[in-house]
């Protein structure tokens, strides 16, 4: 009968089992020739199997005496099928795997390892080689070797399940995937650190190992280490590891799959891939596939991975066109975090990747990033805050004003779409404006054609009482801006310079805990006591040049605007000296003509 070896026999892995109830014929020589496997004896041989494209011509009493499938089907040749008796289209483990369990038939020893012992479990289940037929049978031995060596070996355990991934779905059926990720579970499960670092290398050596397993099997290890008691901040943890490896740089990737450029009328969007269409497809249903099962097995904690991840995984996740729910999920458990969130994280890309591997663009959305998103992101942001209690708006008011600045400069973005997602955040949730009057800034820079009602309706977004004196003085001077909103912030400029004369400096600061600088010491003091006589004489210079424009204005007797009226009175606002300062904004080239006795500060 054959014989286990002692898992000590051999310093390997590989053990030998031998089969000595078989008589083996004399002069039993194996051959392979060009699509030919012999079993060359003094008895001819009378039993021919294909697998694959190859023909092995055995001897039929071993293996019908060892396999139950064989002594049941017909052995004889067709006409259709005259090269040989039977043919497997599917042999699990394939060629090799068929020369291993021939071997045993025939009383050879053979040799099992976690690299085929999987395989040739499914085999023998396959060929039905029971102990019913013979004891010791093919069945019994791969069984013993999975029990008692396989999953008592964690680096055993691993193999195995990476050979199980071309065996569906025998290895399935057989339990040999659920036995080997239970094992893998329980040794998982006794790393649950009290103290330590759930990061350090003690705790996380095996990252590295359940990495290198499909997603599938990934998912049924860490659900199972979980049920087990693992602890959330170590489940993140190996889940982003996974991300790390399987999705490799999920802003790196995304960039060289797309590359922007856009002009002032339109955004080109160009899919840089060497892969062919089939394989693109593939790959596309792979990537979509990881981010799904990732998302699913997420602890329901907010701690456990970080906000950079989840936006990652939300790009990732919009790029391959995954399930609008998936996308949802991500976005809730964005905004839970999204005090967290770093303003180029936010830059969520607006192209999607098709199911046949192409660029798809809707129709309403053509610009270069997704604000849609973003908006959704912030309103369940707000609900969760509402919900909790929480006051995170000034942090979050920040991080959107920044990202209202970066997504200014798309030439594509509507002025609707710029101020609902500006107007988003509740009144209070602003202390400071001058975020939000940077990003107006930019997009009237980058939109030059919007018509005086568009500019007066985004300038609406701004509270000019809340800006600091830096701004205001920036503002002041800024000609995108209407000129009801340079009035209005003259008069509050006018009275933050007027509370700095009389000493409340620390006031303001204190309302205004958002200004960049100071404006407390008493050399500055003294140069707004200058600026001020100034400005005091240029107000009143434009105000009378104001009511003049108005007047005019007022005597038109049709509909239709008299440019040459409007252009003369603008010509005399822009004359003042007021208007002849420099804006400090502006780029290199412009030539500086303010006066050296006038102070301006840049907004940056």
């Amino acid at each position: 009968m054959a014989q286990l070896q002692s898992p000590g026999s051999d310093s390997d892995g590989t053990y030998q089992v031998h089969n000595q109830s078989i008589l083996v014929p004399a002069n039993l020589i194996f051959e392979k020739k060009e699509h030919s496997w012999f079993a060359s004896s003094q008895i001819p041989t009378d039993l021919s199997i294909q697998v694959q494209d190859i023909t092995f011509h055995v001897h039929k009493f071993p293996l019908v005496s060892r396999c139950g499938y064989l002594s049941e089907v017909n052995l004889q040749p067709t006409k259709s099928n005259p090269g040989y008796d039977l043919k497997f289209e599917k042999f699990p483990g394939g060629l090799e795997t068929f020369e291993t369990v021939v071997k045993f038939c025939y009383g050879l020893p053979i040799s099992l390892n976690p690299n085929n012992v999987a395989a040739l479990r499914c085999a023998s289940e396959l060929l039905e080689m029971t102990e019913a037929l013979e004891g010791g049978n093919l069945i019994s031995k791969t069984d013993a070797f999975l029990t008692f060596v396989v999953l008592s070996s964690w680096r055993d355990s691993i193999t195995v399940l990476k050979t199980c991934e071309s065996l569906s779905p025998w290895a399935e059926n057989l339990q040999i995937v659920r036995r080997c990720c239970d094992s893998i579970a329980w040794k998982v499960s006794q790393v649950n650190p009290t103290t330590r670092d759930m990061t350090s290398t003690e705790d996380s050596w095996w990252f590295q190992d359940t990495s290198t397993l499909r997603i599938d099997h990934f998912v049924r290890i860490i659900t199972a280490s979980r049920a087990k008691g693992l602890k959330p901040e170590i489940v993140g943890s190996c889940i982003m590891y996974y991300a790390g490896k399987w999705l490799p740089g999920m802003d790196a990737e995304m960039e060289r799959l797309r590359r922007y450029s856009y002009s002032k009328t339109e955004m080109q969007l160009e899919i840089l891939s060497g892969r062919t269409q089939e394989a693109q497809v593939a790959h596309n249903k792979e990537q979509r596939m990881i981010v799904e099962n990732l998302v699913s097995i997420l602890p329901p904690q907010k701690e456990t991975v970080s906000c950079k991840f989840l936006l990652g995984m939300l790009k990732v996740a919009l790029f391959y066109s995954a399930s609008s729910a998936l996308v949802s999920e991500l976005e809730k458990r964005i905004g839970m975090v999204l005090e967290n969130a770093e303003v180029n994280d936010l830059l969520v890309p607006s192209c999607t990747i098709g199911d046949q591997g192409k660029a798809l663009s809707s129709p309403d959305e053509c610009t270069m990033h997704n604000i849609n998103v973003v908006q959704r992101i912030l309103e369940y942001f707000l609900m969760h805050e509402q919900q909790q209690q929480q006051k995170s708006g000034k942090l979050i008011s920040k991080i959107l004003d920044r990202y209202l600045a970066e997504v200014a400069r798309d030439p594509n973005l509507q002025v609707t779409k710029f101020q609902v997602l500006a107007e988003t955040l509740p009144e209070n949730a602003r202390t400071c404006h001058d975020g939000i009057y940077r990003a107006i800034d930019t997009y009237l820079k980058s939109h030059p054609s919007l018509s005086e009602y568009e500019r007066r309706r985004l300038c609406k977004i701004m509270d000019c009482e809340k800006l600091s004196l830096d701004a205001c003085m920036h503002a002041a001077q800024n000609d995108r801006l209407p000129l009801r909103t340079v009035m209005q912030v003259l008069l509050s400029e006018q009275v933050k310079m007027r509370e700095a004369m009389q000493g409340k400096e620390q006031t303001a600061s204190r309302n205004h805990s958002d200004q960049e600088e100071s404006w407390s010491s008493k050399k500055e003091i003294t140069i707004l006591k200058e600026e001020l006589e100034k400005v005091k004489a240029e107000l009143q210079e434009l105000r009378r040049d104001y009511a003049e424009l108005h007047n005019e204005y007022e005597k038109l007797t049709n509909k239709q605007r008299n440019f040459s009226g409007w252009t003369f009175g603008w010509k005399k606002i822009r004359n003042s000296s007021f208007f002849n300062k420099t804006d400090g904004d502006e780029t290199q080239g412009e030539q500086q003509r303010s006066k050296s006795s006038h102070q301006r500060v840049s907004l940056r």
